[in-house]
């Protein structure tokens, strides 16, 4: 097995907890489909998110979707001209027999545009 690291980011329209809640529930979600993942090949995720979303923790969405068991941590997006906004941003480590090329980052909604120099 190997240590792996995948992208993903998605956007909200609303700060509110339940869009919050339910963006990024969907983007877990979709990472570890796209990827064949399973809870225990989950090691930590490392989230960030914009300077315009305050309403909650992105860690708290996964946390309610069954990951608390899970090392999760939130930190502030750097604020930079042009960026992206109302956008969480991850970073999802896990353990898998598959070679880097075959892992598929995932960016939804308005973050599709952050990384469109990768494959689906």
């Amino acid at each position: 097995m190997a240590v792996r690291a995948l992208r993903g980011a998605t956007t909200v329209g609303a700060d509110t907890v339940e869009e919050v809640t339910a963006k990024v529930q969907v983007l877990i979600r979709t990472l570890m489909e796209r990827n064949g993942l399973g809870h225990d090949d989950l090691i930590s995720i490392l989230f960030t998110s914009t300077e315009d979303l305050v309403s909650m923790f992105p860690a708290a969405a996964a946390r309610a979707a069954g990951l608390g068991d899970v090392p999760l941590l939130c930190a502030r997006e750097l604020s930079v001209i042009g960026s992206t906004p109302h956008c969480v941003r991850l970073l999802l480590h896990v353990e898998t027999d598959r070679p880097r090329a075959e892992l598929h980052h995932v960016y939804l909604e308005g973050a599709k545009g952050l990384r469109d120099d990768l494959p689906e």
